[in-house]
């Protein structure tokens, strides 16, 4: 591979960012303008052309640096989670803040993700579910109607954990990913009781099944085209576990920590990555 395009140069620190997704069942047209955008260590977030190698908006919702970031499902608004626990929500149209929440506030966000949600799902109405995770193992999964100008939180998820860990340098992350296979359930991993995979199930409100993992989980990835999930441990392991049960398969082909993994939208790559190595792997059997 190489590097095609080089977008900017900031003296500030990228801190994590995210592709504009297509709407649904528009096709590409040639000379199509694709956009990234990013989220910055001085709590600016920026929209990048890629076709035409710019920025074209720059917008300050932070006052912290950004951790955490995602276009809405339909691309027409932006989320962002900042260092400090607050979580914006600013459309790239207007370059406008029009929500601000706190409720994780005083912790750091690493995850922030939305899915299409299908009308009458869970027994509340809009069209969008995103949920955002926090360092302190809280989970918040909201419901949204962009249009309507609706944002309401719909269920509020908070795991225990050991008040004086032993062994750890520092406290794995919170991760958390909606379920592509199954429908109203989210998978949860971070630092607990138990080194585990927990599915919940936002219908029935508890968890559903747990699967025992061998050390926390560095990072996590869900198979959007089948029942797998892809887990890095700071061991420099890389497990890939079928679900809802399976033997699963581990792999060490990396130098340090597994800290990203990345299903492609096929479900028949992954990408990886640690300290120094980024890894693509072909997924056979997926």
């Amino acid at each position: 591979s190489r590097v095609t395009r080089s977008l900017a140069i900031s003296l500030q620190s990228c801190q994590c960012l995210a592709w504009k997704p297509r709407p649904v069942g528009v096709w590409p047209c040639p000379g199509e303008s694709q956009h990234v955008v990013a989220g910055y260590s001085d709590g600016t977030v920026r929209v990048f052309s890629v076709s035409r190698t710019e920025m074209e908006l720059k917008m300050h919702p932070h006052t912290a640096a950004l951790t955490a970031i995602t276009y809405s499902t339909d691309g027409e608004m932006i989320l962002s989670g900042g260092k400090d626990g607050i979580v914006a929500i600013s459309s790239p149209r207007t370059g406008m803040t029009i929500h601000v929440l706190a409720d994780h506030r005083g912790s750091p966000i690493t995850v922030l993700q939305c899915i299409r949600k299908q009308y009458h799902d869970l027994g509340v109405e809009g069209g969008e579910l995103w949920l955002a995770s926090s360092s302190d193992r809280r989970v918040s999964i909201w419901v949204s109607n962009w249009l309507q100008d609706k944002c309401e939180l719909l269920d509020w998820l908070s795991f225990p954990a050991p008040a004086d860990p032993e062994g750890l340098d520092s406290l794995p992350p919170s991760l958390a990913a909606f379920c592509p296979w199954e429908h109203s359930v989210l998978v949860y991993v971070g630092f607990g009781l138990q080194k585990e995979a927990l599915f919940y199930s936002l219908r029935k409100k508890q968890v559903l099944r747990k699967i025992p993992l061998p050390a926390f989980a560095t990072s996590l990835s869900l198979s959007p085209s089948a029942p797998f999930m892809a887990i890095g441990f700071g061991d420099r392991l890389l497990r890939l576990q079928p679900c809802p049960a399976g033997d699963p398969q581990d792999y060490a082909g990396h130098d340090d920590t597994v800290h990203l993994c990345r299903f492609a939208p096929s479900g028949r790559r992954l990408l990886t990555a640690s300290h120094s190595a980024v890894l693509v792997w072909e997924l056979t059997g997926a």
